[in-house]
């Protein structure tokens, strides 16, 4: 996973020093992207890992749209937040597996 990180950034780095898409902050926009994909992919699909590795991604998208002039700072960040309270609220009602960290069954069993 680590190997996938690097490469990841090395290429965005290298965009950026190529100028495509200039004005485009690559580094900071595929280190988002990529590590929201790491997240899902090194912890598997759960209810943490869903809400937390698609708000990256969705971050990504937006900072790409953001930096080429679609859309607009003050749209951006309460867009982010209802996208986040929206991801919440799909943890929540779809079937994901609890991560181990938040099971209330292990916590009662270590007191």
């Amino acid at each position: 996973m680590l190997a996938m990180l690097v490469i990841a950034l090395g290429i965005a780095w290298l965009l950026n020093t190529l100028g495509v898409i200039p004005g485009v902050n690559w580094l900071w926009t595929g280190g988002l992207g990529v590590i929201g994909i790491l997240v899902l992919l090194a912890n598997g699909v759960n209810k943490f890992t869903f809400v937390i590795g698609l708000f990256l991604l969705a971050s990504s998208v937006f900072s790409v749209l953001r930096q080429t002039g679609r859309l607009a700072e003050d749209i951006e960040m309460p867009v982010l937040f209802i996208i986040f309270g929206v991801l919440l609220l799909l943890s929540l009602l779809l079937p994901l597996a609890t991560p181990e960290f938040l099971r209330e069954e292990q916590r009662d069993e270590k007191k």
